[in-house]
């Protein structure tokens, strides 16, 4: 499994969305509830395709965010849990009996951000994706094959400061559609879903059964998975 995409794309991934209310008018201003993105894989004949999450639920309240993702039959799952306030990204995986954590800060989440590099052109496209209006920009990334596409936001959600620990922090709106390649897996995303509803304050908090772990830790666990 390319679990370290799962912790770097999904990572940056992550703390990319937030949003509220389901489709129409109803309830746009919405500050809380959740929103679920389908998720495939852009190349069917990549060897881990089969592998890869099918959806991404995101929750969120008072500008905080935790996306939720599972693989391997429910085997692997992981959370990102975004803080702008804090200025933190807190990572949690399960799998199997093992709960471990890794809580990056400001410093840490800038040179991970700094690995993703891209040429963004604004564009006069706009789409509406689960009711709501997106504006659009191309992205053009600086890898060996120059991979280009274009990402959806919108700025009709109350969230402050989406895209704080991830690398569209450029973008002043919540992505709706947009892809992520990533250790060789390129996947996209698009907002399906969005309901308000309400949310927990539990969920922004680390669960006290979990072990903390460094980032060191954790990719070594993720290369162990491959």
């Amino acid at each position: 499994m390319k679990n370290r995409f799962i912790q770097g794309a999904f990572g940056i991934v992550v703390a990319l969305i937030i949003s509220s209310c389901s489709g129409g008018d109803n309830g746009k201003a919405a500050d809380e509830g959740t929103i679920e993105y389908t998720a495939s894989v852009v190349d069917q004949n990549n060897p881990m395709a089969g592998l890869a999450p099918s959806k991404m639920i995101i929750k969120f309240k008072n500008n905080k965010s935790c996306a939720e993702m599972s693989a391997g039959m429910g085997l692997f799952s992981t959370s990102f849990i975004s803080d702008p306030e804090k200025k933190t990204l807190t990572q949690l995986v399960k799998l199997l009996n093992k709960k471990l954590s890794l809580v990056l800060n400001a410093d840490a989440i800038e040179k991970e951000n700094a690995n993703y590099k891209f040429e963004l052109t604004p564009l006069k496209t706009i789409k509406t994706i689960a009711g709501y209006k997106c504006q659009s920009a191309h992205v053009k990334m600086q890898d060996d094959f120059e991979t280009e596409f274009d990402i959806f936001y919108t700025t009709e959600l109350k969230i402050e400061n989406p895209n704080f620990a991830n690398p569209f922090h450029m973008i002043d709106g919540v992505l709706m559609e947009y892809q992520m390649k990533k250790f060789g897996l390129e996947m996209k995303f698009t907002a399906k879903a969005v309901k308000k509803e309400d949310i927990d304050d539990s969920t922004f908090e680390l669960p006290a059964d979990y072990k903390a772990i460094s980032a060191e830790e954790m990719n070594i666990l993720f290369e162990q998975l491959q």
